[in-house]
């Protein structure tokens, strides 16, 4: 007798404490595989972003893990968007007035049985070190089933599951790249007017040199990268300025 493969196989074991609160396993999840791979690859981008991985210590000592994306409350649509393909996660709104935000929270569970099986599935991963990491240590302890947080290793002994380019044209040739920029695009990057009345468009992020030279290629530009307290690329695709900024 042959064994059937379970679609998009949950990563580890599902804990029953989440199951008390009236979940249920889930046992037919062809529906998510019906979720365009554009839009996993988009959501990557963002997610690299605004987004995180937060894996911390309960009070009892055993560890807790969540993605949470935030953004502007003016952006919520993005959110609402996202929540509705995926029909996983919740939404909160912090009405502060200075700062007002709303945040997706996807929890360990959704995580588990769905998020990180449809990025294996597809083979998407996060192209930012800070989320590379995040994400590995997350799925170290999903597939380990580590459950007190002081069994996670030190971070040299966390296996790498997807390899970053080490080229600029080899970001370029990953085919989820251009789908994941649209979603980095829409986390980092903002339109300005500068001093002499120009208009142009920015995306910032910490030091990534290798990933912005692959911008540079996606964008058909030969303009160079300035190093001072910040790294600016100026080039003019479709006839407008855009210029892509990250901090050193």
């Amino acid at each position: 007798m042959v064994a059937l493969i379970p679609v998009l196989p949950t990563i580890g074991t599902v804990s029953i404490h989440a199951l008390k609160k009236g979940n249920k396993i889930r046992l037919d999840k062809r529906e998510y595989l019906s979720i365009p791979y554009q839009f996993i690859a988009f959501l990557a981008g963002l997610i690299d972003g605004d987004g995180y991985i937060q894996v911390t210590r309960t009070t009892k000592g055993f560890i807790t893990i969540k993605l949470v994306i935030t953004i502007h409350l003016e952006d919520i649509s993005t959110l609402e968007y996202i929540h509705s393909v995926l029909k996983i996660g919740k939404i909160s709104i912090n009405r502060d007035h200075k700062s007002p935000n709303c945040s997706l929270k996807i929890s360990r569970t959704d995580l588990q049985e769905v998020l990180f099986p449809l990025f294996l599935h597809h083979g998407i991963f996060f192209l930012t070190e800070t989320r590379r990491a995040q994400f590995d240590l997350a799925l170290f302890i999903f597939k380990k089933e580590k459950k007190v947080y002081d069994q996670i290793p030190t971070i040299t002994e966390i296996p790498t599951f997807f390899e970053l380019p080490q080229k600029a044209s080899d970001y370029v040739k990953l085919p989820f790249f251009n789908n994941w920029i649209v979603g980095f695009t829409q986390s980092e990057g903002s339109f300005c007017v500068k001093i002499n009345n120009d208009g142009c468009f920015q995306l910032k992020q910490r030091i990534h040199v290798l990933l912005f030279e692959a911008f540079k290629l996606v964008f058909e530009t030969s303009r160079k990268i300035g190093i001072e307290k910040v790294c600016i690329i100026n080039f003019l695709p479709y006839g407008a300025a855009l210029k892509l900024i990250y901090k050193k």
